[in-house]
């Protein structure tokens, strides 16, 4: 029983932690980028971002230092992190610090590098 219970409380914090950053689809952060409306980390790593990334996307790793100036004055501005895929959990690093700067509007992208080039979207190198 004391298993059981363990579990239980283990998949609910998995389900709070993923809550914590709300997806957004490809198709709505494709639409945000055409309308200029947001602010893309990539958090792949400066060689993965060189490779191909998604179009406008800022590179976490060169950047993370000074997030505060590639982000936009508007505290409630899209901001949307994104890593390797589903699996990765490494946008939370970029998803912190920027909530930690006060943006109060952090998505993640979960399909990632490896959902943007699945889903057939152009990359930007």
């Amino acid at each position: 029983m004391k298993k059981l219970l363990a579990l239980a409380l283990s998949l609910i914090a998995a389900s709070a932690m993923a809550a914590e950053y709300p997806d957004i689809s490809i198709s709505d952060l494709k639409t945000a980028i055409a309308e200029k409306k947001v602010t893309v980390i990539d958090v792949n790593g400066s060689d993965s971002f060189t490779a191909g990334r998604v179009p406008t996307a800022v590179d976490f790793e060169a950047k993370g230092g000074e997030l505060e100036k590639v982000l936009p004055a508007d505290k409630n501005a899209l901001v949307v992190a994104y890593c390797g895929g589903p699996s990765c959990n490494a946008y939370k690093a970029a998803a912190k610090k920027a909530t930690a700067l006060g943006y109060t509007n952090v998505k993640h992208l979960s399909a990632g590098i490896s959902g943007w080039k699945k889903a057939g979207e152009t990359l930007e190198k």
